[in-house]
This record gives structure tokens, sequence and C-alpha cells, in this order.
């Protein structure tokens, strides 16, 4: 009796939700710019959402050899700030270095 009374408050408790419905895709995340500290050095990381579920992001504070750098630091902060869990940021451009930044597109995937 008592195990039954437990589960029957979990069900209860508020903040606490069971469904057999699957869960919805994440929203678009905002546009947003954020520190990322990646290899000993923090970055600054800009993304803005673009419609198909692209994002135009830059990387600052890095030089123009740091292109794989710059690309991790992407493609991993796209699928840790804007996609749905287990997924990472894939590059949807070649990265270019303008005005001390590198630019590129990316979608989650």
């Amino acid at each position: 009796m008592a195990a039954a009374t437990s589960l029957s408050a979990c069900a209860e408790a508020p903040g606490v939700r069971i469904t057999k419905n699957k869960p919805q895709a994440a929203p678009a995340a905002a546009a947003r710019s954020e520190p990322v500290f990646y290899n000993g050095k923090t970055y600054r990381l800009d993304l803005r959402p673009r419609s198909g579920g692209v994002y135009d992001m830059t990387v600052s504070g890095m030089t123009a050899k740091q292109q794989k750098d710059a690309e991790a630091v992407a493609t991993s902060s796209l699928g840790y700030f804007a996609c749905p869990e287990g997924q990472r940021g894939k590059l949807q451009n070649k990265p270019t270095y303008t005005s001390a930044k590198w630019r590129m597109q990316a979608k989650c995937g």
C-alpha cells in the first residue's frame, strides 16, 4: 500500500509530467552572444537564426590560422545553445575570415 501511495504522489508533484507523446523539436534559439572557453582561452561566439534552421555564426578572438578551431567552437556551441539534445551543428558553407572574425553558417543535424 505504501508503494502505491508514493507512486501516486510522484504523478501529482509539480514539475513532473508523465506523457507518452514524443518530445517536440526545440524552438529556434534567439540571437545571442556568448563567451566560449576552448583550449585554455575564451572566445566570443555570436549566433543569429535565419530561415530554414540555418544560423549565421561568428567566432571572434582567433587568428586567420585557426579555421579548424573556429569550426569546432561554432559547431559544438550551436549544438549546446540551439539544437535538440544529441545533435551537433553542421557547417553549411566554408568559413571565411574577415574583420578579425571567422564567419560561417551552420545548421543542427
